[in-house]
């Protein structure tokens, strides 16, 4: 299937309503430290706390005749946003997820009336138990990235940036499997073909960019980051993500740890924000230096705040951090 500019205006129509329209808001310290106007698209604010609910929700409005129960594999924003609109259209969810996620993100998932299958160490685990509850009749599968509904609802985030802000030049998104860079890239350059649209993403296990560097999607291992919501792989039989990301996104910038643990501390100082690493890999990348000659004005993404509150604290706080068999050392906020 390929997906049009048209679908994500689709989307938009089917979301009225049903999600919040998110403010997009200028942001007085990053514009005067970066020289250039730069804004934040609080998606922090939807019900579940993060984008994932346009996604999921146009996706559970298209899902075939006699669906009674909803699946995914998740890092935990997309299972709460697939948890959240099947209950609010009366569906059995079932969601999958490797050991690698934070408990406070099962507990949230779990919260929404979902029930949980922890299933082996890394996303591709996870996805085979999706895939085995799919071949049930009766079980449909929400992808988190690689699905035309889920794809063409984060789209509906450009369309709202480039309507409040249409001088924007350029998009820093998040990038995992590239449901929200392909959506928002999708939208953004059918407006505005001129515009930027760059991902960003962690540096240990961004299967997006190692699979767009070798050609085809390939698997990359999966570790422990403070941007856990962009783990995973991107699935070996991607059909629509990748080849979107890797036509439209004019760049990939990797940020480290440590630039994610300062972009964090950053948010929350300055803008008194309370965001997940996931979300500050477009801040962490343009404090680290890594986007020389960035065209402004800018917009990037605040994609979520499900965080696990005792590992925010530590960040916040400038206390060591340890993600699996790699130590942060602390590092007190200076601005």
């Amino acid at each position: 299937m390929e997906l049009t500019p048209e679908d994500v205006l689709e989307a938009q129509k089917l979301l009225t309503g049903r999600v919040i329209r998110t403010p997009l808001l200028p942001s007085a310290f990053l514009s005067r430290k970066l020289g250039t106007p730069f804004h934040l698209k609080m998606e922090t604010m939807q019900p579940t706390g993060a984008f994932k609910l346009r996604g999921a929700t146009n996706a559970s409005l298209n899902l075939p005749d006699g669906t009674h129960t909803v699946t995914c594999c998740s890092t935990g924003n997309h299972g709460r946003a697939v948890a959240y609109a099947a209950r609010q259209l009366g569906l059995k969810a079932v969601i999958c997820m490797s050991s690698l996620v934070p408990q406070a993100k099962i507990d949230g998932i779990r919260a929404h009336g979902a029930d949980i299958r922890i299933v082996g160490t890394s996303q591709d685990d996870a996805l085979a138990e999706c895939r085995r509850l799919t071949s049930q009749p009766g079980f449909a599968e929400i992808s988190p990235f690689d699905d035309p509904h889920v794809i063409s609802g984060q789209g509906t985030i450009g369309l709202e940036i480039l309507d409040d802000a249409p001088e924007i030049e350029t998009l820093l998104v998040p990038l995992s499997g590239g449901g929200l860079a392909a959506g928002v890239a999708l939208a953004a350059k059918a407006i505005k073909p001129g515009i930027q649209v760059i991902g960003l993403t962690m540096d240990r296990g961004a299967a997006m960019k190692a699979s767009i560097d070798a050609g085809t999607p390939v698997e990359v291992p999966e570790v422990v980051s403070l941007a856990d919501s962009l783990g995973g792989g991107i699935g070996l039989d991607n059909k629509l993500s990748f080849n979107i990301c890797r036509d439209l996104l004019d760049d990939i910038i990797l940020v480290g740890e440590e630039e994610i643990y300062q972009a964090m501390q950053l948010l929350y100082f300055e803008e008194a924000i309370v965001a997940e690493g996931a979300c500050v890999v477009g801040i962490a990348g343009c404090l680290a230096g890594k986007l020389p000659g960035l065209k402004g004005p800018v917009a990037t993404i605040i994609t979520g705040r499900n965080v696990d509150m005792n590992q925010f604290t530590r960040v916040v706080t400038g206390k060591d951090i340890r993600l699996g068999d790699y130590h942060l050392k602390r590092s007190s906020y200076v601005a």
